[in-house]
């Protein structure tokens, strides 16, 4: 069992994962690194078909009207977390309603949070935008994201300040409420213990000599001859990290050819038992896998433990409260509806 993975509370806006959306439903596009990890490739996003059809506005809420082009998004976004998952037909009534609650409460939300000021909130949404076009290694790519979306930069500019909006509302009303109690920590470390086992791992530098797996024999062999010269210079005594310098063409030359810790099944299986049966300072003969030609030297190993209290208690008390602000907004909506005006179009 791996370290408990914590992930932090999301606001109920949908422009947190639209900045994001282009890295999933182009996953299956992007170039493969030289690196020896297993690719993860995602199935391009299939939004759910709705039943019926779709009238211009699909909600109301206190008179502002959401529209069926942020339905749309909003399945589609939806839909991007759970790539290839289809939607039977006897569920997509519930489906439906479950996107037009999300808006409905974003809507809520912004409401609320207007009634705040924010001081320089440009400069907030250029960062955020910023961050979100980070994400993608050419600017086509971010122009096709946003434009599957059925969107501009103009319109995520728009959607970017609402989100702003509505963290700082949650932050500024109700995550100063919310406290996490040693006591709560520890007794949620005593009750998921497989959840803080963490498994045997390894750190390990490379050096690779990338071939394709289409090369031609000729190239093939000269690879195989670069690297066999390569394992005799680290054999006489050669610096493992300047040769890696010199000769990887793996990313991670550029560090030595180092490449961090890292546990079983997170490499392809013939570099994962290479490496796992080295000893710290030893240096393996030449392996070879689909990226080419490599020869590895095992830096660190650390064996299989329970990590303690006092070094996961941060992230326990992280995830508890993110549990406690997302039941508290979720309270506070609940009160929110009993006043508001919420017209819901879409039958």
């Amino acid at each position: 069992m791996h370290l408990l993975r914590l992930e932090k509370c999301a606001s109920l806006i949908l422009v947190a994962m639209l900045l994001c959306y282009g890295s999933v439903s182009n996953a299956a596009d992007s170039e493969q690194k030289e690196q020896p990890e297993k690719a993860a490739v995602s199935a391009p996003v299939k939004p759910a078909e709705t039943s019926q059809a779709v009238p211009d506005i699909v909600a109301k809420v206190n008179g502002t009207a959401i529209k069926a082009i942020e339905f749309r998004r909003a399945k589609k976004v939806m839909m991007s977390g759970q790539p290839g998952m289809q939607i039977p037909p006897e569920r997509q009534k519930d489906f439906d309603q479950q996107a037009i609650s999300q808006l409905v409460s974003a809507e809520l939300l912004y409401q609320a949070g207007q009634k705040l000021v924010i001081k320089d909130i440009d400069k907030q949404v250029d960062d955020k935008l910023a961050q979100g076009k980070a994400r993608f290694s050419k600017p086509e790519d971010f122009a096709k994201a946003i434009k599957e979306l059925e969107m501009d930069e103009a319109e995520l500019r728009d959607y970017t300040r609402r989100d702003l909006v509505i963290t700082n509302f949650i932050e500024q009303t109700i995550v100063p409420k919310i406290t996490v109690a040693e006591e709560e920590s520890k007794k949620f470390y005593d009750q998921n213990p497989d959840k803080f086992n963490r498994s045997e791992t390894v750190r390990a530098s490379h050096i690779l000599i990338g071939v394709d797996a289409k090369a031609s024999a000729e190239d093939k062999k000269k690879a195989r001859e670069k690297v066999e010269k390569l394992r005799k210079d680290l054999a006489g005594g050669a610096d493992f990290a300047a040769l890696a310098k010199e000769n990887s063409t793996c990313p991670s030359s550029q560090q030595g050819g180092d490449l961090g810790f890292f546990g079983k099944g997170q490499m392809v299986p013939a570099f994962e038992q290479a490496a796992f049966a080295l000893k710290p300072g030893e240096v393996s003969d030449i392996v070879e896998t689909q990226f080419g030609y490599h020869i590895i030297k095992l830096l660190e190993k650390k064996a299989a433990e329970t990590v303690a209290f006092k070094d996961v208690r941060p992230r326990i008390e992280e995830f508890l409260k993110g549990q406690k602000v997302s039941a508290a907004v979720n309270a506070y909506l609940t009160e929110a509806k009993k006043t508001a005006v919420v017209e819901i179009l879409l039958k």
